[in-house]
């Protein structure tokens, strides 16, 4: 499989390391610094495009990677105002499109411990929050992970309305406390506390292995798709 990487920091480099293990190649190498090599690129020389870039690119690249023909994995996070946008776009191109907020599957069976716990704490007296800590080099705060994380569990509590970025704290909304530390590739800790004790439940990332190879699992399962997808689609065929 020809894969085209839009963004080639840490995270690109990773990925590239985990598609060529799998004996994929990499057509392109997309960064900040050479972004008109994309434009050299014809619609049959691209399989698949693989988009972990950043918030200010990441519209721009999934679009043109839509228009293009060309499925695009993104992983991207802190862009999701025009989300809707690129839904619409991707409906009209007859394209593919997979978006997560993490593609690690740990997180993402983290993701259905977190709302099975919000439901049975639903109406129960603790108050919630959650710290999320990632490296210094993250641009967006709360991340992605959290994001999802939060919306899981006011889907699940009624006396909840949204969630709040610390030191913002306001009755009825989740507060979040995100913190940016060294190389830390990330932790989330979702917090239920009371008079009388404390509830946690964490997922913490040794590096970004995991992530990287979520991303190209992804990949490989999204040509000869059309729509828009994400993580639950790709475990329900994988289980």
């Amino acid at each position: 499989m020809r894969i085209l990487l839009l963004g080639y920091g840490k995270m690109g480099k990773t990925i590239e390391k985990i598609a060529l293990d799998r004996g994929h190649s990499i057509v392109g190498k997309i960064d900040v610094q050479n972004r008109d090599e994309m434009h050299k690129l014809s619609a049959s020389d691209v399989d698949v495009a693989i988009e972990f870039s950043s918030p200010e690119a990441a519209f721009d690249n999934i679009s043109y990677c839509l228009k293009k023909g060309w499925p695009v994995v993104s992983g991207t996070t802190g862009w999701l105002e025009h989300r809707t946008e690129i839904e619409q776009l991707c409906k009209e191109q007859a394209g593919a499109f997979f978006y997560a907020s993490n593609y690690s599957i740990g997180v993402n069976l983290f993701f259905r411990l977190n709302k099975q716990l919000a439901r049975l704490m639903n109406g129960q007296a603790y108050q919630r929050s959650m710290t999320e800590v990632h490296h210094i080099h993250k641009l967006d705060a709360p991340s992605g992970t959290a994001i999802t994380l939060a919306e899981g569990i006011i889907e699940e509590t009624e006396d909840l309305q949204g969630w709040k970025l610390a030191p913002e704290d306001e009755e009825g909304f989740l507060q979040i406390t995100a913190e940016r530390r060294d190389e830390v590739p990330g932790t989330h800790i979702v917090r239920y506390e009371s008079e009388v004790d404390t509830i946690e439940i964490s997922h913490t990332a040794h590096n970004r292995q995991g992530f990287a190879l979520g991303a190209v699992v992804s990949a490989e399962w999204l040509p000869g798709r059309y729509g828009v997808f994400g993580m639950n689609d790709l475990l329900k065929n994988l289980d």
